[in-house]
């Protein structure tokens, strides 16, 4: 029994037993386990109990009442739901609790844990702060270290239980105190990429948070063959701080042949078995996943063999029947199948992006041609990309092969005419893995001589090689390779023995399992197709967004170099107009919308400055291909915008323009303020003919917060751009050991980039206007600081950031609680403020924001040539009437749980969006914010 001292705490707490088993055995709880001393007994259904020597004169009064007490069967029933979601839940979340203080936590632990009761330990069983258990009649219990106890509900703590619910099986009974936890694996694999890092930080932490050990596997499956201390290795959850920001795999990775073989697949159970390892999480290509879907289908033959030859004992292999397998894609070429983006993929495309951008520059000043080598040996998804982010006038890749001659005249053809408009400069991208139709390599040697001898251009040669593949990984990266990794523990822990091995895959930036040996025989037949020369095969068989890619960089480079694509009369007059505050891609969706337009033969218009630009100036140009030339890798606005709304600036004047140009439709490109511009043009309409046109808004605002889409152009650069500015920021914070940044963040009432960039900088902390910051847990956030510099004692990479959106909290402004941190610091370590304001908007765009503004404008442009016809039908009626057919053709369009889609202004305006706050009703983002407080230690409130 604990000595008195241990606990202190609370005041006056009232529980019911519903019989004399459950009241004696309450007692027995409380006195035995807790050092509670029975005060008064007159009563047989009554008992006072008291910390001894408590000065605090903590009670409980304990009556056996089964009126009160909830009944045993909803006892049973809570105990075992609570027990079930132990690694799953915080159990606060489910419940309220009585709390006390205690100065001996791990002594606390060790007796609960010894007496079988279920104990839940936050943040983490390294250095908990606060411990939970279940006491006989199913109440919360907590114990902390901090200097004020938790919130304590008075009356029955116990959630009513329906008995339907109520129901306990007897097979349950027996398991209900022993949960199962597994022992996981985590090991990269194969080429590195940059994110391998993040998924390991949080494989490790997410299973240390659930209850599971985890150790990494370094070098491979070459340290799994090996096995022992040096190459499996327990990792703990301050091993992977400061992981995030360092490119490569710290655990290293190697190709293995030992392990193709099945001798050396034996020596690798051995040493899992070991170690007590009964999971894997690989993380690697698809040889590589390949390779542990085939160790986990031959495990059983395995283990037989090991213990036949009595390297295992029966009780090993009675535990270790069943091995969970669970892959994620690390590989910057981006060539599995079934994945929208694997790990490291866009990090790459950062790098080459950046390149082409600076190689823009000098080509440009000396009229040159450069030919870019970039990786992709099977897959162009690089170089596409690449050559689509930056206007690039030729690319070769593999899934797109040409004859010898055809790809010659193709280039020289597009090149010459380009060069004919006036263009100084020539970018041609060639992925390493280019061939012609009939298999042979494309070499940048073969390029050059090309445009040397049949155009006579000064060309050079750049072969980026493995710069592409260092580095820090970008914030896309860095957040998708962590969910990822939660996602994978999730999916170990889940998963039984005939569950087929599970690949954690993207779509539209939605994290799903899909079957790994589907997926790897997806990716295996591509490149079977391209030996055997069925190009349209493997172009299908790559994802539709690839596919989709390739045709938007085919139309984008020819604009009107080539004859249009339409008839005369099919052909429109399409505007654009930039609408709020400047976002990244703004000047990528109009050089898009611009030069598809003129490969399909419509004439496209530029708004500028915005609604009060077109009201007072008449500022509506139409659009030379020449002018626009290079806007795609420029950040702002080059048309100009502003916060004017069409009502302001004068809806009549607006819609009198639009009738004198004849617009057969309207793009929008902004955030909140475009939205609302929709909803008063698509309102107008009653009133004016001329606005009677298909309008289509591109969201595009930092914020994020434009209903009808879960992604707005300009938040991938802003995240990129804050993100960098906290690496610099928490360098600085590190290198003092002691020291906190309370960095503010925009987004107005949106708490998404805060959100996301907590988990891209692994912030400890971060503060959004949907939570707001109540005084609790501020206090709570201050003593988790004091502890976690506490428990640092000199350790490296010990600085610490906090995350504050803007409108967080009007009272608790970023200067206070940076003030209030120092002051309860009393000297421990310091507090500074960090403000990096409209640095957030960012510069250059991001290759997302550029590729994903390009595939926005066309289809925004397809949208208008579908509706334009349909809305003429009705344009100048005079019994006009909003119908759902009119409504339809004023759109939002943005991505909605993996799918790229169109939604009625009318729909989202009405019932979506809260006009008030600028915001959405439904906040996406929510599970992102839980991830991040569990891997940074965080408890919530």
């Amino acid at each position: 029994m604990p000595d008195a001292s241990l606990f202190n705490g609370t005041s006056f707490i009232t529980l019911f037993a519903p019989n004399i088993s459950l009241f004696q055995a309450s007692i027995d709880f409380y006195t035995d386990l807790l050092g509670f001393a029975i005060k008064e007994t007159s009563n047989q259904k009554l008992v006072w109990l008291q910390l001894e020597e408590d000065s605090n004169n903590v009670s409980i009064q304990l009556l056996l009442d089964p009126e009160h007490a909830a009944s045993v069967s909803q006892i049973d029933q809570n105990i075992r739901n609570l027990t079930r979601s132990l690694y799953r839940k915080d159990w606060r979340s489910i419940q309220s609790n009585i709390a006390f203080k205690s100065s001996s936590l791990s002594k606390l632990v060790k007796l609960l844990k010894d007496g079988g009761h279920p104990v839940q330990q936050s943040p983490n069983e390294i250095s908990p702060f606060e411990v939970y258990t279940l006491d006989p009649l199913g109440s919360l219990i907590g114990f902390s270290g901090f200097k004020n106890p938790f919130a304590v509900n008075e009356r029955s703590l116990l959630p009513k239980v329906s008995e339907e619910k109520a129901y306990r099986s007897e097979d349950d009974s027996e398991k209900l105190f022993t949960p199962i936890r597994k022992t996981i694996g985590v090991m990269t694999s194969g080429g590195d990429s940059p994110g391998m890092n993040p998924f390991v930080r949080a494989v490790v932490r997410a299973g240390i948070y659930k209850g599971c050990k985890v150790f990494c596997i370094h070098e491979g499956y070459e340290g799994l063959v090996r096995g022992g201390e040096k190459y499996i290795k327990e990792t703990q959850w301050h091993d992977v701080r400061g992981w995030l920001v360092e490119g490569g795999t710290n655990i290293g990775t190697a190709r293995c042949k030992e392990f193709r073989e099945r001798s050396g697949r034996l020596k690798a159970c051995k040493n899992m078995i070991d170690m007590g390892i009964d999971a894997l999480i690989v993380c690697g290509g698809d040889g590589s996943l390949t390779g542990a879907d085939r160790f986990r289908s031959e495990w059983p033959s395995l283990i037989e063999e090991l213990l036949q030859t009595e390297r295992i004992s029966q009780q090993q292999f009675e535990t270790y029947q069943n091995l969970n397998i669970c892959g994620a894609v690390g590989s910057i070429d981006n060539d599995m199948s079934s994945t929208d983006a694997t790990i490291g993929a866009f990090s790459s495309l950062d790098r080459i992006c950046r390149a082409i951008d600076y190689i823009d520059a000098t080509a440009n000043s000396h009229s040159r041609a450069f030919i870019v080598e970039v990786m992709g040996r099977h897959c162009g998804w690089l170089g596409l990309l690449a050559g689509l982010a930056t206007s690039a006038d030729y690319i070769l890749i593999p899934e797109k092969p040409a004859s010898s001659r055809e790809w010659q005249d193709q280039m020289c053809d597009i090149v010459s005419k380009h060069r004919a408009r006036g263009k100084r400069k020539t970018i041609v991208i060639v992925a390493e893995g280019a061939i012609s139709n009939d298999l042979s390599p494309i070499s940048c040697d073969q390029v050059k001589d090309v445009l040397v001898n049949r155009l006579g251009l000064d060309t050079r040669v750049t072969t980026l090689g493995h710069v592409q593949r260092g580095g820090t990984a970008v914030a896309f990266d860095r957040i998708y390779a962590t969910l990822q990794g939660v996602e994978a523990v999730n999916a170990v822990l889940e998963c039984n023995a005939d569950t087929p091995s599970p690949m954690i895959a993207i779509k539209e930036d939605q994290i799903t399992r899909v079957p790994l040996v589907d997926a790897v025989e997806l990716t295996q037949q591509v490149a079977k197709s391209i030996e055997s020369r069925n190009f349209k095969r493997a172009i299908s068989l790559r994802d539709s967004e690839f596919v989709e890619h390739m045709k938007n960089f085919i139309s984008t480079n020819s604009a009107d170099h080539v004859p249009p694509s339409l008839s005369l009369e099919k052909r429109k007059k399409v505007a654009i107009i930039n609408v709020g505050a400047p976002a990244g891609g703004m000047n990528s969706a109009v050089y898009s919308m611009a030069t598809y337009c003129m490969s399909r033969g419509h004439v496209p218009y530029a708004i500028h400055n915005g609604f009060s630009g077109l009201a007072r100036h008449e500022s509506v140009r139409s659009i030379n291909w020449l002018d626009i030339e290079g806007w795609g890798s420029l950040g702002g606005s080059e048309i100009g915008t502003n916060r004017t709304l069409p009502n302001d600036a004068d809806i009549g004047m607006i819609a009198y323009f639009f009738e004198k140009y004849g617009f057969d439709g309207l793009i929008l490109v902004g955030g909140f303020e475009a939205f609302i511009s929709l909803h008063q043009l698509e309102r107008a309409r009653i009133n004016y003919p001329s606005l009677r046109i298909p309008l289509v808004l591109i969201p595009a605002t930092i914020s994020n917060n434009v209903p009808g889409t879960e992604y707005s152009l300009g938040s991938d650069t802003c995240l990129n751009s804050f993100m960098e500015y906290c690496d610099v920021i928490k360098q600085s914070a590190a290198a003092t050991r002691n020291r906190v940044f309370v960095v503010e963040v925009q987004g107005g009432n949106s708490g998404y980039i805060a959100t996301h960039a907590q988990l891209a900088c692994g912030a400890q902390i971060s503060y959004v206007p949907e939570e707001g910051i109540s005084l609790a847990q501020l206090e709570m956030d201050i003593n988790s600081l004091k502890e976690s510099f506490a428990n640092d004692q000199g350790k490296t990479k010990s600085g610490r950031l906090i995350l504050k959106s803007e409108n967080a909290s009007k009272v608790l402004t970023t200067e206070v609680i940076s003030t209030i941190i120092d002051d309860e610091a009393s000297g421990r370590f310091d507090s500074k403020t960090a403000i990096p304001g409209h640095v957030q908007q960012g510069g250059i765009p991001s290759p997302m924001d550029r590729v994903r503004a390009s595939r926005f404008a066309i289809r925004a442009v397809s949208f208008i040539e579908k509706y334009s016809d349909k809305c003429q039908t009705f344009k100048n009626s005079i019994s006009f009437r909003q119908t759902d057919e009119i409504t339809s053709t004023a759109v939002v369009l943005g991505i909605h749980k993996s799918q790229l889609r169109f939604t009625p202004i009318r729909q989202l305006y009405d019932f979506e969006s809260d006009i008030p706050r600028r915001m959405r009703k439904n906040i996406f983002w929510s599970n992102v914010r839980e991830i991040s407080d569990m891997l940074s230690g965080r408890t919530s409130l």
